[in-house]
């Protein structure tokens, strides 16, 4: 006799309340269960259920006996789920998460690939710097860069981005270079209004960390934004690698005082906590995965 299939029969009894009840659920005669619970009683040498012509219920051996089949049915379960999660073709609606700069510059150019490897995939982008709620606004996974706060989201993390302070040519040739964070409190400042910390500004160098409150002459919620005004010479940004590393390289935008660190931030993608991920979700993360093994902004 198949023992999980013992369990699966007692399971539902026990589910159902009613030996006819589980048999339909079953799709198996009635005959058929009371058979496979007799059997199961019998070797396992207790009784598990009380019958009666009005009612049906668990002996204290069959209260037990339940909870250890529930374990390992769900079990068994889990481990199909997993083996189809890793097997399965990545297909269906794929609703997605992804902060505005960063999907624009990085991740749009990606998207034909993706959809060219996995014709069965749909993609449903938002572009968005809010933080939202994966499970309660429907997202299967989002990509955050910062540092993540202690949550039940699982995440994969894709690539580091190093905060990097910079101005334009003519706005240092102007102004001036400071040489030490404090000195940044006399110059011009586009500030990102959704930094954690605001205003003031942490830097670490050979003097130790120093912070520095700086006085925005423009505040705004956009990097787009940030970069822009600095390429056009309207003072300094505290701005990550992946916005402005081309402007870097180019010499469009200056590195001002390389001595001193502002932090590095993670690339991340995220997904809800689930024990087993979707094919659609698996393909998207290993994609982006492979796709900044070598950022973009590092080179």
């Amino acid at each position: 006799m198949d023992r999980f299939l013992e369990m699966k029969v007692f399971a539902a009894i026990a589910e159902a309340g009613s030996f006819t009840r589980a048999a339909d659920a079953l799709d198996m005669s009635k005959a058929a269960v009371s058979r496979y619970v007799a059997e199961l009683e019998e070797r396992l040498g207790v009784r598990l259920l009380h019958r009666t012509t009005r009612k049906l219920s668990l002996t204290t051996e069959g209260e037990i006996f339940q909870a250890r089949c529930r374990e390992m049915l769900a079990n068994l379960e889990d481990a199909e789920a997993e083996i189809t999660s890793r097997t399965g073709a990545a297909s269906g609606l794929l609703k997605a998460n992804v902060p505005v700069t960063f999907g624009l510059m990085h991740l749009s150019s990606l998207w034909p690939a993706l959809l060219a490897h996995h014709p069965g995939l749909m993609l449903d982008l938002t572009l968005s710097d809010r933080v939202v709620d994966l499970v309660e606004e429907g997202f299967d996974v989002a990509v955050r860069i910062g540092q993540l706060p202690a949550s039940s989201l699982i995440s994969r993390k894709l690539a580091s981005t190093r905060m990097i302070l910079c101005a334009a040519p003519a706005y240092l040739a102007a102004r001036g270079e400071p040489a030490l964070p404090a000195e940044l409190a006399a110059h011009d400042v586009i500030s990102y209004s959704l930094f954690a910390a605001g205003e003031n500004w942490t830097f670490t160098g050979a003097l130790g960390e120093q912070t520095v409150r700086v006085t925005p002459r423009v505040r705004t919620n956009s990097g787009d934004t940030c970069r822009a005004a600095a390429l056009l010479g309207q003072g300094i940004v505290l701005q990550p690698s992946f916005i402005v590393g081309a402007d870097l390289a180019a010499g469009r935008l200056v590195e001002i005082m390389p001595g001193w660190r502002a932090g590095e931030l993670g690339v991340y993608a995220v997904y809800p906590s689930r024990k087993f991920v979707a094919p659609k979700v698996r393909v998207l993360i290993d994609f982006l995965v492979e796709s900044f093994a070598q950022p973009p902004w590092d080179n």
